[in-house]
């Protein structure tokens, strides 16, 4: 459905250490680095999400999050570990989310520049 998104951020080197260590539980590592951008997918593929150094870069209202598929539960947890351990803020952290399905394991974090991001695995009933 999704070509990849971009997100501007204000530190790339900070916020790369972030994602570095986030995504790859998931599934996702750098697959693209530049000066100013890094690109992470899944290995040996193209970007799905590129993170670009912007003056000013902020991301949108609380309405906008990002939501990771996330292989089983404890990728979600590794997830969660990463964000935390690079700056990330809790968001609520790994567990069952019953208001949304009773198979539904996520966590919730928001990165060094406020962007809110998920790491889910369900079981599709």
């Amino acid at each position: 459905m999704l070509g990849h998104l971009s997100f501007g951020v204000t530190n790339v080197e900070r916020s790369a250490r972030f994602y570095d260590a986030a995504l790859a539980p998931i599934g996702f590592v750098r697959v693209q680095t530049y000066p100013d951008a890094v690109g992470y997918g899944p290995e040996g593929q193209g970007d799905k999400l590129l993170i670009v150094e912007l003056a000013g870069a902020a991301p949108p209202g609380k309405g906008f999050h990002l939501a990771f598929d996330a292989p089983d539960r404890a990728a979600v947890d590794a997830f969660f570990a990463g964000a935390m351990a690079n700056g990330g803020i809790d968001n609520g952290p790994p567990g069952l989310r019953p208001q949304y399905s009773p198979t539904y394991y996520a966590a919730f974090v928001i990165d060094p520049d406020g962007w809110r991001l998920e790491a889910v695995h369900q079981v599709h009933q």
